[in-house]
């Protein structure tokens, strides 16, 4: 792949229609809702003027040239620099499972497609599988049978359903898990393989899984004294 990138984006809660329409004028088909909350003291937001409040997390994959556009209408349109409105970042990806993905993911966007990004030398990967609600198990288990490690599950909302016809021809559910795997790099490539194979979207899970470069670990007990 080339400049591709997750975006995420962070903010205030009740604006979600909002967003997803802001999202598709910018040729952002294929976003992805979680829920969260925000840790200001109340100091700071009673400087602030502000009121403690509950946090959305998008998430979006976009190419560099689009999100230097998108950039601009976060400013101009939604005002992402009022204090406390929200922030938003790239994250590059650096592998992903497969060219239709990929083209899902980005579509309306113009990509180059190669094989991998320009960050390979990472020692761990970061996978993200997002699947259909309620194939969490069948996530896991497709990994550990590639010897991959626990995962988290974030629940969120996904958008675009409708590209899925296009791409997979298939009907994908709006509610997704995404599920966080951390591993090490050489094991990348099996532990992707074996969840597209039991698990991809010509199954009833539907999954979608790419991976991010991860520079440095703590925390990881067979790893780290593995590397001693």
């Amino acid at each position: 792949m080339n400049e591709i990138y997750m975006m995420g984006i962070i903010t205030t809660r009740g604006i979600r229609e909002k967003f997803i329409a802001f999202f598709k004028s910018n040729n952002i088909h294929i976003t992805l809702t979680a829920l969260g909350s925000g840790t200001a003291s109340s100091a700071i937001l009673d400087y602030l003027g502000m009121e403690a409040s509950e946090k959305a997390i998008y998430f979006a994959f976009v190419t560099y040239n689009t999100w230097k556009h998108l950039k601009k209408e976060l400013y101009q349109k939604m005002r992402i620099d009022i204090p406390g409105r929200g922030i938003a970042f790239l994250i590059p990806l650096s592998s992903i499972g497969g060219k239709k993905a990929l083209q899902y993911l980005t579509v309306g966007q113009e990509i180059m497609i190669e094989e991998e990004s320009t960050l390979k030398d990472t020692e761990f990967e970061l996978l993200i599988t997002i699947a259909n609600a309620g194939y969490i198990d069948t996530i896991m288990d497709a990994a550990r049978s590639a010897d991959a490690p626990g995962g988290t599950v974030i629940h969120a909302k996904g958008t675009g359903a409708e590209h899925a016809k296009k791409f997979f021809g298939i009907s994908l559910a709006e509610e997704k898990e995404m599920i966080f795997i951390v591993v090490r790099s050489g094991q990348k490539n099996t532990i992707m393989k074996a969840i597209m194979e039991q698990a991809g979207p010509q199954t009833p899970a539907g999954a979608v899984i790419f991976s991010l470069p991860v520079t440095s670990t703590a925390g990881f007990r067979i790893i780290e004294d593995d590397e001693a």
